[in-house]
């Protein structure tokens, strides 16, 4: 079947059509986007497609995003993507703005118990039963003019994902598809909430054999590092790399010398940043002791693993009786923050990363099972 290409490079052309959009019940949503050496995507190409015509937007040629930005918080208006995590940032990037209500076929492939993390093309042959042509996903999107190859790449990814919400939706209960839409939502929710760069120290590994001033002294290196990758939009292994920055906390170098022998420090590091780290250690390492951060938790004991999988198998029996994915059930994310709150012997408190139909679900087994384990 052939595909209609309407290309759209020009603010009036963007905006009728976003309004023609606002009538529809749905529009399928894909980027094409280059982030080699960025710390931010760099779009090349938005599509838009239904079932038989892509329209592609070209991002180059576009200043006003207002009418995509009304389109993508249109509540009557269901945004269809594929495992839009990054396709979430590059909208985002371009309008200020993070579609609602988000359908994630691939969340739905989950759901229908189809495959659990499938990519596009796995997905598109196992629902539709077409072989979509090698991608061209390491190509260069910023390049114009873009290639035919990349053009019909584009324009086929955007059709057939409005093929695939036309046969996904219907094999979805009104409960599958309202959380299949709970789950876009909390996707929207984790990028709106933007990491408080003195906050991501916990994230490292090995953190919690630091001492408190030690910490102290990577939660500056780390906030330090964030806010320089943003600023001068290169990733943030440019800045500093992360296999540097818990030796760097433990053995605080005080001098260049010192500080070329750190584990994995690159030499354009020590050239361009080697003075600024220096005395930012110093300064980290000179904070009051009131001021130090708490010590982070030690990692669950290898004991808690048989208590994880009986907590997993709850979530695998649930998963069973509703014809979900296994994996979609529980997160382990979820399931380690339960522990922590109260092992070995508990009280245990559900965490916040447990919601919605889960927690109303499967929140209290999990609870009754470790109530169980504690009285054994």
């Amino acid at each position: 079947m052939a595909i209609e290409i309407h290309w759209i490079r020009d603010d009036q052309s963007l905006a009728e059509h976003c309004r023609a959009w606002r009538r529809r019940p749905f529009v399928a949503l894909d980027t094409e986007f280059m982030r080699v050496d960025t710390f931010y995507p760099k779009a090349g190409l938005i599509q838009v497609g239904d079932e038989g015509r892509a329209f592609l937007i070209d991002p180059l040629s576009i200043g006003d995003w207002q009418p995509l930005a009304d389109l993508l918080e249109d509540p009557a208006v269901v945004k269809v993507l594929h495992a839009c995590s990054e396709d979430l940032e590059v909208l985002l990037r371009l309008t200020g703005k993070l579609p609602q209500p988000l359908f994630d076929t691939q969340l739905a492939a989950g759901y229908l118990n189809i495959g659990f993390s499938m990519g596009y093309s796995r997905l598109v042959q196992e629902v539709l039963g077409l072989e979509l042509p090698k991608g061209e996903t390491r190509s260069d999107w910023l390049q114009r003019p873009l290639s035919d190859t990349q053009v019909s790449y584009a324009a086929e990814d955007a059709v057939h994902l409005a093929e695939l919400f036309s046969a996904l939706q219907p094999r979805l209960s009104d409960d599958k598809f309202a959380w299949v839409l709970d789950d876009g939502a909390e996707l929207v929710a984790q990028l709106r909430r933007e990491v408080e760069p003195e906050s991501l120290y916990r994230d490292v590994k090995l953190g919690w054999k630091l001492s408190r001033q030690q910490l102290a002294v990577l939660r500056a290196l780390c906030a330090w590092r964030e806010r320089e990758a943003r600023s001068r939009d290169v990733p943030r292994n440019r800045i500093l790399r992360e296999h540097s920055l818990w030796p760097l906390a433990k053995n605080q170098p005080s001098h260049l010398t010192a500080l070329a022998k750190i584990e994995d420090m690159h030499p354009r590091t020590l050239r361009q940043d080697g003075e600024t780290l220096l005395a930012l250690i110093r300064t980290a390492a000179a904070t009051p002791p009131e001021q130090w951060p708490e010590p982070l938790p030690e990692p669950l004991p290898i004991e808690a693993s048989s208590v994880l999988k009986r907590l997993r198998a709850i979530g695998q029996a649930e998963g069973e009786r509703l014809g979900i994915a296994p994996e979609l059930m529980l997160r382990k994310k979820a399931l380690e923050a339960l522990l922590k709150s109260g092992y070995p012997n508990g009280p245990y408190q559900l965490p916040d990363a447990l919601r919605g139909w889960r927690r109303e679900r499967m929140g209290q087994a999990l609870l009754d099972s470790l109530a169980c384990a504690g009285e054994s």
